[in-house]
């Protein structure tokens, strides 16, 4: 059963990080660049739908990996949820059309080494008390 309601909230983790920044860069884009321009302009960022999809979506995130957290290793979630620097390069390529150098994608091919070695662990090595902290 954790293990279970570990791999769903890992992936949701995973997906609603990566779309969440995807469709945020891709309403900053289109709002424009940000350099000298007031603060009030932030808040009227957050009115453009895809921008506040994003941000929707990363406070999913941020739940989530809270969540996450509150049963799974820090050691085990940070490395296993780095899928998404992965997931996050590739939508970058095909869907912004970024250019992705071959250090990038050697860092990411370290990336995906260590979250192959994490996966092979348990989420949680010691036990704890099921009562919430004080």
């Amino acid at each position: 059963m954790v293990a279970q309601k570990t791999r769903v909230f890992t992936a949701l983790v995973i997906v609603t990080n990566v779309v969440g920044n995807l469709l945020l860069s891709m309403g900053m884009r289109q709002v424009g660049s940000m350099l000298g321009r007031p603060p009030v302009a932030y808040i009227q960022a957050l009115f453009h739908p895809l921008v506040a999809a994003g941000v929707a979506l990363l406070i999913v995130w941020m739940i989530s990996q809270m969540t996450l957290l509150s049963w799974a290793d820090l050691s085990y979630v940070m490395p296993i949820t780095s899928l998404g620097y992965v997931l996050a390069a590739l939508a970058g390529r095909v869907f912004l059309n970024e250019q992705v150098t071959w250090q990038r994608w050697g860092g990411i091919g370290l990336i995906m080494f260590g979250v192959l070695l994490v996966s092979r662990t348990k989420p949680l090595t010691e036990t704890r008390a099921s009562s919430a902290c004080p």
